[in-house]
């Protein structure tokens, strides 16, 4: 798969042009099942003429660089490169990533359309989500498709939502769901376990002087969202090896003012495994229960003695 990052205005990295096209255009966020139904069936298309598979995104995320004051912040399910390594595995040909800012966020749809995708990129059919709005103010969707397609010679395709557990797949109720502590039901709507990486830092050590030593994460990405409050069965991925283990995301009642939320995990059967300072991947399995104060530390390591037998009973995907 071949990946070009450059602006509509940039000649830098030219787009390598190829009229016959199967394009679609999104953020992408999580690239979810929804998503990947749009690309199965732009896969279909292309195998049919014989044409390449194109996908266009931007990064940042729209919503970052519009981000309005008062507005909470947009939380993402997958970063760039999260996003392509996905694109790669579904099949696509060729991914363009557009660099979005305040000035990008002025280009009319039309001319978003007519320079970049039929000038810049070739298109010979265009795949569109059922909810997919683009360019300016969101001029762009279906409608102007349909007008467009026959001046410039595409034709243009709109995806029917897909449903999940009796409800349509999207990006927002995906969040909604990991901000609860459903990552169960996560992970059915994105198609695979939620998962996030990080680098791992120095803690305060209380976890080792109680027996259960844990990994501090600091996650790459500032903006990249932590499921809710709670202790999960999670696997952390590291040097191609898969490790079981429990997570807790929170600010540690037990010991602490409540004033930072952190990311721990330990790790089940190698718990003095040495991990500080490297790059981990942490894939939440299962939600064990919400964060608790407790009035002693015996009363927290019983508790977290249950925790690490319900995740060993989990049957895990490693």
């Amino acid at each position: 798969m071949q990946i070009v990052r450059r602006s509509s205005r940039d000649d830098s990295h030219p787009i390598p042009f190829n009229a016959n096209s199967v394009v679609t255009v999104g953020t992408f966020d999580g690239v979810h099942c929804g998503h990947q139904e749009i690309i199965r069936r732009m896969k279909d298309v292309a195998q049919q003429t014989d044409s390449r598979v194109v996908v266009v995104t931007f990064d940042p995320h729209p919503q970052i660089v519009l981000h309005k004051a008062g507005k909470p912040p947009v939380r993402l399910l997958s970063t760039i490169n999260e996003r392509c390594a996905e694109f790669e595995r579904l099949g696509v040909d060729l991914v363009v990533v557009i660099p979005f800012t305040t000035d990008f966020a002025q280009l009319s749809a039309e001319d978003f359309v007519t320079q970049v995708i039929v000038q810049d990129i070739g298109v010979r059919h265009f795949a569109i989500g059922y909810d997919h709005k683009f360019g300016k103010d969101r001029h762009g969707d279906e409608a102007l498709l349909q007008k467009l397609g026959p001046m410039h010679g595409f034709t243009v395709e709109w995806i029917e939502p897909l449903a999940c557990d009796s409800v349509v797949v999207s990006s927002t109720r995906i969040r909604q769901a990991l901000l609860e502590g459903d990552v169960e039901g996560a992970a059915r709507m994105l198609g695979r376990p939620y998962d996030l990486t990080g680098r791992v830092v120095r803690g305060d050590g209380r976890g080792r002087s109680v027996g259960f030593p844990t990994a501090n994460i600091q996650v790459d990405d500032p903006h990249k969202l932590l499921p809710g409050r709670g202790v999960y069965a999670v696997v952390v991925h590291w040097n191609g090896d898969a490790y079981r283990g429990m997570a807790n995301i929170g600010v540690r009642p037990t010991f602490t003012d409540g004033s930072e939320q952190t990311l721990e995990v330990h790790l089940l059967q190698t718990p003095d495994l040495n991990l500080y300072d490297h790059a981990v991947r942490v894939q939440f399995q299962h939600f064990l229960r919400p964060e608790q104060k407790f009035s002693s530390a015996e009363e927290f390591v019983a508790q977290l003695e249950r925790d690490k037998q319900r995740t060993l009973n989990f049957q895990t995907t490693l």
